[in-house]
């Protein structure tokens, strides 16, 4: 539902954070190969999947591009009618589904990568906003008022926080921050 009251709400355009500045295009969507870390290894990709991502990360690190890609299996269920709900598979009540974010950071011809990983990715909204809320009331945060959680929270911090919900491969050099 909220990915159809995105598209709405686009015109069906996409969005790219680009030299620097948010655009909207409607260019032919392109099918690219990507490769994750193992043992995913290489999968096709919608290219520039319109995600929060192209506009919250611009908003607290200095990058002149965002491109955002999803996995083509991953983008064909959420938009499937008939993909069925996940099911519980243990007590917790996750899903056996699997998920990777990875991220790769270009600049001056070298590459970063960062990758988190986990289950049932609806499920690590719970402890995520508990890590939030916590880090807010104990005044363990960079800046107040509206703004994206990496210009909130110490980043590498707060997903290593996240354990056991999501494992995670940090790059060693940080990102220039705004």
């Amino acid at each position: 539902m909220a990915g159809r009251v995105s598209h709405e709400r686009r015109a069906g355009r996409r969005v790219r954070f680009t030299d620097g500045a948010l655009r909207y295009h409607d260019d032919a969507v392109e099918q690219r190969d990507w490769l994750f870390p193992e043992p995913l290894g290489r999968r096709a990709v919608v290219g520039e999947f319109s995600m929060a991502d192209v506009v919250t990360v611009p908003s607290h690190l200095a990058v002149p591009e965002v491109r955002t890609h999803m996995a083509v299996e991953v983008a064909r269920d959420l938009a499937g009618r008939d993909t069925p709900g996940p099911r519980a598979v243990d007590g917790s009540g996750r899903s056996d589904q699997r998920f990777v974010v990875d991220v790769l950071v270009r600049s001056g011809g070298v590459e970063r990568r960062a990758t988190a990983r986990g289950q049932d990715i609806y499920a690590v909204t719970a402890p995520l906003a508990v890590e939030a809320v916590g880090r807010v009331l104990s005044g363990r945060v960079r800046r107040t008022g509206v703004a994206s959680a990496g210009a909130v929270f110490d980043a590498a911090d707060f997903l290593r926080a996240l354990a056991p919900h999501v494992s995670v491969d940090l790059p060693r050099a940080p990102v220039p921050r705004r």
